[in-house]
């Protein structure tokens, strides 16, 4: 009774009892693809907790200290007291190791399903109308957390780290007009500087994550909650009609469980596999550099740009316009985020598609969606590798520079190759798919006929199958043919022979 009085009188000063009871029924489809973005949720929240953790003990400084910890390797040395704080809480805090590896792992996890998260709804047409939104939060907050984890990475202050801060440095200076201004202010001075680390522990720890406190609940919870939830095609499903269990009970047992499960696996991980072991790479000196030194898997692809790029420069009023360190640092991640961002957008106005969308497409259904987003894939996938060029050339033997000029080639050819296959090969099960509406399922009996040939008995194929297998029609354009006797202008044509084309 003191519960339900306390329920009520809540509910009359604040409100909320409304959305609180719908909320409840609120249906969540059942599929696999869907648990992507509780990973990426579930492994935020394990960033959070273990970097409160960490930020008890960790020392944002960059005055030097004579190190007289417990490992014996580096004791006497001089180091800043970021990297001696970071050896402390590896060998000296109780539990200080684990939760570094797991608030490492947790972000690679993090960074890793918010890719699958982002593909899946790009192959799927999950960004179309309503969702634009949702998509540019989205697309934002793959920024922010791969800037993040550049930013957490950099603060041990250890040689690897500092490698990576030599970069940022040199891509701040290649800035024109600004860059030597922008180099002073976050560095302090003079590379290495002396407010390096503490400036970057200000955004890794209060401006970065506060943005991200506001997004992605209003990714994950407001403007999903306030939608309809995608599904897949079935039959009885239609742009109304959601099938699936409800949040209360069934989905959040289903969720908890998966969290605790996403929370055991990095525990896991953590004690068993080292990363990031910084005692090996002892503290930065500005003039050494560690042999093989490799970025996290998400900032590879810069390492690779700035790789192969030609060594391009040019002068204007006495100012080196240093393109080679400019182009790769902001022009392909630059290229990579802004196409992302608009892509929902420009499908819009090829297709001239404006209809709300609940069901997902397959990614055969859309060819040229889907050859697009492999091109990017492979777009990113050879920068990537690019990265470890050198690594490449050792273990396989061959040369330096013929590595560089294989990825030189293949960042052009790569995705236009990609792009090529893929749209065959969507092509061909679309076709596939017709046949098997047209003419049956291959039910794998083989009979004789009377004439002594051999062939496949085929059963229709069943509603439920069909309701997958036949795409919905495309829509027609929204805009109408241009008026008699009116040449149509460039662009329509452009858009009229890719509206042509986008669905085959």
């Amino acid at each position: 009774m003191r519960a339900d009085s306390l329920a009520r009188a809540l509910d009359e000063r604040v409100g909320g009892a409304g959305f609180v009871k719908k909320a409840m029924r609120k249906v969540f489809p059942d599929h696999w693809t869907f648990l992507i973005g509780e990973i990426a949720l579930y492994s935020f929240v394990i960033v959070l907790v273990t970097g409160v953790f960490l930020t008890l003990f960790f020392k944002p400084s960059m005055r030097e200290v004579v190190y007289d910890g417990v490992y014996v390797p580096l004791r006497g040395v001089t180091m800043s007291q970021a990297y001696a704080s970071t050896l402390e809480i590896s060998f000296e805090v109780r539990g200080g190791l684990v939760m570094r590896q797991m608030h490492h792992w947790a972000t690679l996890l993090f960074l890793a399903s918010v890719v699958v998260h982002l593909l899946r709804h790009f192959f799927t047409g999950a960004f179309r109308r309503p969702r634009e939104l949702n998509w540019l939060i989205g697309v934002a907050l793959f920024a922010l957390v791969m800037l993040n984890g550049l930013f957490g990475y950099s603060l041990p202050d250890d040689l690897l780290s500092g490698a990576g801060l030599r970069i940022l440095h040199g891509v701040l200076i290649s800035v024109p007009l600004v860059g030597t201004y922008l180099a002073t202010f976050l560095f302090g001075g003079e590379f290495p500087g002396h407010d390096i680390v503490s400036r970057l522990y200000s955004l890794h720890v209060l401006l970065i994550p506060g943005l991200l406190l506001v997004l992605i609940p209003l990714h994950a919870v407001v403007i999903t909650w306030r939608q309809t939830h995608t599904q897949f095609r079935a039959r009885g499903l239609n742009d109304r009609v959601v099938r699936g269990a409800p949040f209360f009970p069934a989905f959040i047992a289903k969720t908890t469980a998966f969290f605790l499960w996403v929370v055991g696996v990095v525990a896991l991980l953590a004690t068993f596999f080292q990363i990031n072991p910084v005692w090996l790479y002892g503290p930065y000196v500005s003039s050494a550099v560690s042999a093989g030194s490799q970025p996290d898997w998400y900032m590879g692809f810069l390492e690779g740009a700035l790789r192969i790029m030609p060594p391009w420069e040019f002068t204007v009023l006495d100012h080196t316009v240093a393109t080679n360190v400019l182009i790769p640092a902001l022009g392909a991640p630059g290229l990579l985020f802004t196409a992302i961002a608009l892509y929902p957008f420009a499908e819009r106005w090829i297709t001239g598609d404006r209809a709300v969308h609940h069901l997902l497409d397959r990614p055969r259904d859309v060819p040229a969606r889907t050859a697009l987003g492999v091109a990017g894939i492979v777009y990113y996938g050879v920068l990537w590798m690019a990265g470890g060029n050198d690594l490449i050339a050792v273990h396989f033997q061959i040369s330096l520079y013929a590595t560089t000029w294989i990825f030189r080639v293949a960042i052009v050819a790569g995705p236009v190759l990609g792009f090529v296959v893929t749209r065959r090969i969507c092509l061909g099960m679309q076709a596939r798919d017709r046949h098997v509406v047209e003419h049956g399922v291959e039910t794998g009996v083989i009979v004789r006929d009377p004439g002594g040939g051999f062939g496949e008995i085929e059963r229709p194929a069943t509603e439920e199958e069909t309701a997958v297998l036949v795409p919905p029609t495309a829509p027609a354009p929204s805009a109408p043919p241009p008026a008699g006797g009116v040449p149509p202008t460039v662009a329509r044509r452009v858009r009229d022979g890719l509206q042509r084309s986008w669905h085959r």
